[in-house]
């Protein structure tokens, strides 16, 4: 997804939302505290589940019933009201690491995955009671942890310690100032009487954004079309549409069935009808709420003491200011217009000769770049899908991460999961066999799961008061679909490449060693989190990898195209609202870095196991700890370019 997946750390890993889990749990008495999430961990552990296998060194919780998760977040509360409390009372001529900065990161470490156990069951679990009260829990959390963030009496607690500068090493003076800087980002270093004005223009921001998203989910447009209007679509997509009185098939105005659509329909007008209707949603209502939050983002900004938002939003990330955003995207712009103006030229006399003299438009880039793609390699996309089964593109992808990044994947019979499809992995340094982490896959589409494919992290890496080291704990979620038998199915190439993808965010996640969970795993920084992905991404083109992902089974240029007459700016999935507000550079930001990783260090050997353990110990285990432009130089033995990226294309 790196949905995935984008943001700061927050309890669902990479699905982004506002406002931060970790950061502001607190802390109490350390020894008291491990106690009371001791108990709280074993106090909800299912009876029922006491046969199967708990994985050693997690916290994480499943199959908590409707009740205990919602016990368990009261509890969660409380302890957290606790921390805060214990820490408000220090004076502040006697704050030390040890009274403060110690206990916060031990109870960040304890309580996350106790958090994540409460929330991820609304994205997977099958029954809805469940659900909903996973839906509950989050509010709850999120409306606590809310009212922490606005602490003043936590903030100039930590502010104290801060400035009185007692000697930490690096990694803990970057966690401390990661504390302070999102406490004042919160406007704790304002005036009263600014933080009031800041938090009242938060709430109409939160405001806006609600109905945004209200307004799009409760879209619920479709359009009808006979088969013949929807040729070229695959069969197996034709036959799960819902079909209206006259027979006519349903097409909503949702993104996988728009997507296909696009991708795939030969006839032009109905590709045309389907993007206009899609573009149109939602109307006028959504722009002017559109309207509304950029104002009301700019007035945040500006009290906070930003020239504009985009210097909020970007200032926190690897690119830091505007400027270097614009910079970037200017060189990006300067070398590819011309090869985009040509591609698009092959694109625009391909549709003429298919369809004759009717105008290119936007909503024909998918389909004719996917046709342009089989002409050129004499490819048939459905019959591809015949060699990739997901059992053996799934043992290809360990063996590919085995031999590159030295880890070990080893599957557990018997642990407890929350659906009989969802399978659990051990992961073991090859060498050592030490145990690095866990991996839950739960890989197949079903009624009530999460519509779309990334990676949440369950509990992230961190050094524990006694001096053990936390090990890291993640979950894949993926929509594969089964076989009519219920059997593993087959994979769109785009869907193996969209594994690799998430893999990478697993990688991630196991084989980061950060000391604070704050600062771990998928909690790195934002423009930084999508390089591993993407660079693993690579390996679906090379034939070293396809050989061990096949078998026989029985990002675009819009280069001044019009936008379709009647739609907005404000009818698309809602990601100017809500994460990538101000940034939405950063993706091709990522694929930049990737390709220049990819290009200098495994183009010429993509088996490159030296590279691939370099990769893992100068980038992925010191990532959060040291700043993303240190760690990717030092690997590199340069500073990144997009040179590479360049040429690639």
């Amino acid at each position: 997804m790196t949905e995935s997946e984008e943001g700061k750390c927050e309890k669902m890993g990479k699905v982004k939302k506002r406002g931060s889990v970790l950061v502001f749990t607190g802390a109490a008495a350390v020894v008291a505290i491990t106690a009371n999430l001791a108990i709280t961990a074993f106090k909800y552990r299912k009876e029922k589940n006491a046969k199967k296998k708990d994985l050693a060194g997690s916290k994480v919780r499943v199959n908590l019933s409707a009740s205990e998760i919602l016990k368990l977040a009261d509890q969660i509360i409380a302890n957290s009201n606790k921390v805060h409390n214990s820490i408000a009372s220090v004076p502040l001529d006697k704050v030390t690491y040890a009274n403060v900065i110690s206990p916060l990161a031990e109870l960040q470490a304890q309580q996350f995955p106790l958090i994540q156990s409460c929330v991820f069951p609304k994205l997977v679990s099958t029954r809805e009671d469940v659900r909903k009260a996973s839906a509950e829990a989050e509010q709850r959390i999120d409306a606590h942890l809310d009212a922490c963030s606005k602490r003043e009496d936590v903030y100039l607690v930590i502010k104290a310690f801060a400035v009185r500068g007692e000697w930490m090493n690096a990694e803990a003076k970057h966690f401390v100032q990661i504390l302070v800087r999102d406490f004042e980002r919160n406007g704790l270093n304002l005036t009263a009487s600014k933080r009031e004005e800041l938090q009242r223009i938060r709430a109409q921001i939160d405001e806006l954004s609600f109905k945004y998203i209200q307004n799009l989910n409760d879209d619920s447009k479709f359009l009808l079309f006979n088969e013949a209007e929807l040729a070229g679509l695959p069969p197996d997509f034709l036959k799960g549409l819902d079909k209206s009185e006259n027979g006519k098939l349903k097409i909503f105005l949702r993104s996988h069935h728009v997507a296909a659509v696009l991708e795939f329909c030969k006839v032009g007008t109905t590709r045309r009808s389907v993007s206009g209707a899609y573009g149109n949603r939602c109307g006028e209502i959504n722009v002017s709420i559109l309207e509304s939050l950029v104002q009301q983002r700019h007035k945040y900004a500006r009290l906070l003491g930003y020239s504009c938002y985009a210097e909020y939003a970007i200032g926190v990330r690897m690119a830091k200011t505007p400027k270097k955003v614009f910079e970037f995207l200017k060189d990006m712009s300067t070398s590819l217009t011309d090869l985009a103006v040509k591609e698009l030229d092959v694109l625009k006399d391909l549709k003429k000769k298919e369809e004759g003299e009717f105008p290119f438009g936007i909503e024909d880039l998918p389909y004719y770049v996917k046709r342009v793609e089989e002409q050129g390699y004499d490819l048939d996309f459905g019959d591809i899908k015949q060699y990739l089964p997901i059992s053996v593109v799934l043992s290809g992808i360990f063996k590919i991460i085995q031999d590159l990044f030295g880890l070990r994947f080893e599957e557990i019979a018997g642990a407890d999961v929350w659906h009989c499809d969802v399978r659990v992995f051990s992961v073991f340094d090859l060498g050592s066999s030490e145990l690095l982490g866990y991996c839950y896959l739960d890989l197949f589409s079903r009624e009530g799961k999460y519509g779309h494919t990334c990676v949440l992290a369950l509990q992230n890496s961190a050094l524990t008061i006694s001096g053990a080291r936390q090990i890291p704990v993640g979950l894949l979620i993926s929509q594969c679909q089964k076989d009519a038998d219920g059997s593993s199915g087959l994979l769109r190439f785009s869907e193996v490449v969209s594994l690799f993808h998430e893999f990478g965010h697993v990688v991630q996640q196991i084989c980061n060693r950060a000391s604070f969970s704050r600062i771990s795993g998928l909690c790195v920084d934002p423009d930084f989190v999508e390089i591993p992905a993407q660079l693993l991404e690579n390996w679906c083109y090379e034939s070293y990898s396809l050989k061990l992902i096949s078998g026989f089974h029985q990002a675009r240029e819009m280069l001044g195209l019009p936008i379709l007459e009647g739609t907005n700016p404000a009818s698309y999935f809602p990601s100017v609202v809500i994460g990538y507000e101000a940034v939405c550079y950063s993706r091709i930001w990522s694929e930049v870095f990737a390709a220049d990783i990819f290009t200098s260090k495994f183009c010429n050997d993509v088996s490159n196991q030296h590279a691939g353990m370099q990769f893992r110990s100068k980038v992925l285990t010191p990532s959060g700890v040291k700043g993303p432009l240190e760690v990717l130089s030092d690997f590199l033995g340069r500073k990144p370019s997009i040179e590479a990226y360049i040429r690639a294309k």
